[in-house]
């Protein structure tokens, strides 16, 4: 599984280019200038990196990048989740316009800059020339512990958040106890005052059409009386005339076939006046005059309409007024009750320590071996005697990190010190332990193509020759790629890729190829310095290749 190839239009000063590449160990080489990193930019690119309309070739309306990898199987599930096909290679592509407006492409599907770089991480590992500036920051210095001793400080940092948190609630509750006692005091005066109307949830409207009932109780059974009577007891009543109606057809109906309508509409209509009459008596025997009923609702809502003003409310949110105060009241009690916010903080901090505890046994586990690991290939850089230390340092509190900061400390040579790497004076020192650092968490790495872009300043001589050979031991396993002005890593290499800059028409591109043989021998012996076309740095170019 490794990059497979990478197409460039239009960009910086490459006006096209179709490059395959091949697993193992491949270097990069060409003159100062020639735009040996070019490929590592539009690589960062087409994993989401930031971009600007200048990484378009000048002349040019866009440029475009595609890089195809083999696909890693952990990838499969989140492209299946994100919408993308899942195919046997993944292809990613990106364009820049001149107004530096970019798109992205997974796939063949509209992609995201978050997407693009969400895969990054399972893809490509890059090493810049400035890997040493990392080593003094703190939580990249934590990071490559914990990458390099497989330590997961999730469960830690859940922890410390959940502790942060009851933490914060008991100092808040602890500081606000005279307040929340008035607040407590004020929500259950109101609540009292509500009590003693209990209002429910839609009785205020039910309230007033029962009033109104009571207060025209005179009125309405009047009403129905005379309903009753009109359809059904005296002779000009409804039901008298719709009687004679159907008797008058019935005696017809048996020579006028079309009276069987009307007759049936009238049957129908005499049967409606039957029941509403039947309706109308069940109301008058229920309906009575009742001026009990009718004071206590004039009491009740006499009252509403008094707390309602009071707390300047509508009368129907009253309800819903009374049982968010007691929600309110609730939650102030509960903030009052300093026993039980103690005791959840006591809790979070327990299992706050006991995370805490296996972060940093795991640390204090891993420090050694990675301080022996590095000062071991320190040994092999041109730095013998020098020592590399891991310091694990407590702090006063813990962090969402864990109960210590990491410093990476080193002595450059016997019978120094060590002391932070961010104090080491000699630049070439620091690159040269920055590649160490490189070399040995890069073992450990899953992304299948490793990249170091220039990792390997400030070091020469056999020195090199041993930094070739450890990147070339990386590549048994994974795919390397190295930008390097060093032929000894340059003559390591299984594939060499010479970048080149040439004149067209009035602009200057750039071009990379695949060499071999004698033309590799020809940009070894020009790497070498001197006459690239002597005969004594040929033979020493090709003293390096078979060493």
């Amino acid at each position: 599984m490794s990059l497979r190839r990478i197409v460039l239009r239009d960009f910086v000063i490459v006006q096209s280019l179709d490059l395959e590449l091949d697993t193992g160990f491949g270097v990069l080489t060409g003159e100062t200038g020639a735009g040996k990193s070019i490929l590592i930019d539009a690589l960062q690119l087409a994993l989401g990196a930031r971009a600007d309309s200048g990484v378009v070739r000048e002349g040019a309306a866009r440029c475009e990048i595609a890089a195809e990898f083999d696909a890693p199987p952990q990838i499969a599930p989140w492209l299946q989740e994100q919408g993308f096909a899942v195919e046997e290679s993944l292809l990613l592509r990106r364009t820049v316009d001149t107004e530096g407006r970019s798109r992205a492409w997974i796939n063949g599907s509209a992609a995201t800059m978050a997407q693009l770089k969400t895969l990054a991480n399972d893809l490509v590992d890059i090493h810049g020339q400035h890997a040493w500036q990392s080593l003094t920051r703190a939580d990249a210095v934590r990071a490559l512990l914990d990458g390099y001793a497989s330590i997961d400080a999730t469960a830690a940092t859940k922890a410390w958040t959940h502790w942060r948190e009851q933490r914060k609630a008991l100092d808040a509750a602890t500081e606000r106890q005279g307040h929340l006692r008035q607040e407590s005091e004020r929500l259950a005066w109101q609540i009292a005052e509500l009590d003693k109307l209990a209002p429910a949830v839609g009785e205020w409207k039910e309230l007033n059409a029962q009033h109104g009932r009571l207060a025209n109780a005179q009125a309405l059974m009047d009403a129905a009386q005379l309903a009753a009577s009109a359809l059904e007891e005296d002779d000009t009543s409804a039901a008298t005339l719709i009687h004679r109606a159907i008797a008058a057809l019935q005696a017809q109906s048996h020579i006028e076939p079309q009276f069987t309508g009307p007759l049936e509409a009238l049957q129908a209509a005499l049967a409606q006046v039957q029941d509403s009459v039947h309706s109308l008596h069940q109301y008058s025997r229920r309906t009575e005059l009742d001026p009990a009923s009718l004071a206590a609702l004039d009491q009740r809502l006499s009252l509403w309409m008094s707390l309602a003003r009071r707390h300047r409310r509508q009368p129907e949110e009253l309800a819903e007024l009374h049982m968010q105060w007691k929600t309110e009241l609730s939650q102030v009690d509960q903030a009052l009750d300093l026993d039980a916010l103690q005791r959840a903080e006591r809790q979070a901090w327990q299992v706050l320590a006991s995370e805490l505890k296996k972060l940093s046994q795991q640390r204090q586990q891993a420090a050694p071996r990675l301080s022996r690991a590095v000062t071991e290939t320190m040994q092999t850089l041109g730095l013998q005697g020098g020592r590399f230390e891991v310091a694990l340092h407590q702090l006063e509190e813990p962090q969402a990190h864990g109960w210590e900061q990491v410093e990476f400390l080193v002595a450059g040579h016997a019978g120094v010190t060590p002391r932070p790497v961010g104090k080491v004076a000699s630049g070439g020192e620091l690159s040269r332990i920055a590649l160490a650092i490189s070399v040995i968490t890069s073992r450990l790495g899953h992304a299948p193509t490793l990249i170091f872009d220039e990792v390997d300043a400030g070091i020469g001589g056999a020195v090199a020759h041993t930094v070739g050979q450890l990147m070339r031991q990386l590549g048994r396993d994974r795919q390397v790629l190295a930008v390097t002005h060093l032929p000894q890593v340059a003559a390591c290499a299984d594939h060499h890729l010479l970048v080149s800059k040439q004149r067209s028409g009035q602009q200057t591109v750039s071009t990379v190829a695949s060499i071999a043989h004698e033309d590799r021998v020809r940009e070894l012996a020009r790497m070498l310095g001197g006459n690239a076309a002597s005969e004594v740095s040929l033979a020493h170019a090709r003293e390096l290749l078979a060493a």
